[in-house]
């Protein structure tokens, strides 16, 4: 059901320039064969701002083409301020998707997740929630978003028993995180739950950015960011390396990186997060060469380890 690669939708499109570079940048990749577009309700800044921005475009430009598109949503993370405006109780849940589909000007997403685990809502209170959100019409199909294995193990069997399977779970995956290796994707095969990787460039550091120091503008000098000073100074000879072999391949790091991830038969789609149609069009040139002899793949393993 959905494509190897997928495109997603975290930044705000506000301002008429990036608007129309957010525009340019779906027209490319579902020119190219990308239908599945992923949201969240905290997407932005500010929150919410990312689905209206994807709502204008959908009644400018795509709605002709709404059954040819996957589209997903999360609920979980901050929206507003008070006691449902985050985490998983049925009311937070519920409400956020009735506030997700006005502002995207949908009936219905094709795959409505619960953005993270929340340990104090009952999780049966939370999978009944997706339920509900599946059988009302609203969402297509249910999913949980970076879920640690044993209460994803639990999640798929409370789904399951209800009667509305979990369809995916997305991870954070890439060569410098793979903690998923470890349990969730024997669990995957096991429930028959599909992995959908995000951040599979490990916010930048799997592309050229980074190989010659920390640039002046970049996430990793925002002292304020995701990605740290501290995480990038411990791996740049590997992604050095990394991109020693990439070349070898006919590749850029970025193209070799995403490669890897869609060799790989355990991962059912790999989401990526362009800034611009040139750098979509990197990512989706991974798919020229998703081929790896044992040597790279060894190779890779020595240089990761």
């Amino acid at each position: 059901m959905l494509p190897a690669i997928s495109l997603g939708l975290w930044h705000n499109f506000g301002g008429v320039d990036v608007f129309e570079n957010g525009r340019a940048m779906l027209r490319r990749a579902f020119d190219k064969g990308v239908t599945h577009f992923d949201l969240a309700n905290n997407y932005g800044p500010p929150p919410g701002s990312a689905e209206e921005m994807f709502g204008k475009m959908m009644r400018d430009d795509f709605r002709p083409y709404r059954d040819e598109m996957v589209i997903s949503t999360k609920a979980g993370h901050t929206m507003w301020p008070g006691p449902y405006g985050e985490w998983g109780s049925r009311k937070s849940l519920l409400a956020s998707l009735d506030q997700s589909l006005k502002r995207m000007g949908l009936d219905y997403v094709d795959i409505f997740y619960s953005h993270r685990y929340d340990p104090d809502t009952p999780l049966e209170e939370t999978m009944m929630a997706l339920d509900r959100a599946v059988r009302s019409g609203k969402a297509l199909y249910a999913g949980i978003s970076k879920y640690p294995a044993d209460i994803a193990r639990k999640a798929f069997d409370i789904l399951h028993a209800l009667g509305t399977p979990c369809m995916v779970h997305q991870v954070r995956y890439s060569m410098l995180v793979r903690y998923p290796e470890d349990e969730l994707f024997g669990l995957h095969e096991r429930k028959g739950v599909g992995c959908v990787a995000f951040s599979p460039l490990a916010q930048g550091l799997l592309t050229d950015k980074y190989l010659n120091g920390i640039p002046e503008h970049s996430r990793a000098a925002n002292p304020y960011g995701f990605l740290q000073v501290e995480e990038v100074q411990p791996v740049i000879e590997k992604v050095r390396a990394l991109n020693v072999l990439a070349k070898q391949r006919g590749q850029t790091l970025a193209e070799m990186a995403l490669a890897w991830q869609l060799y790989d038969d355990r991962i059912t789609s790999v989401i990526v997060g362009a800034s611009s149609v040139a750098q979509l069009d990197d990512n989706l040139a991974a798919l020229n060469n998703t081929s790896f002899t044992e040597e790279e793949l060894t190779k890779i393993d020595s240089i990761l380890s």
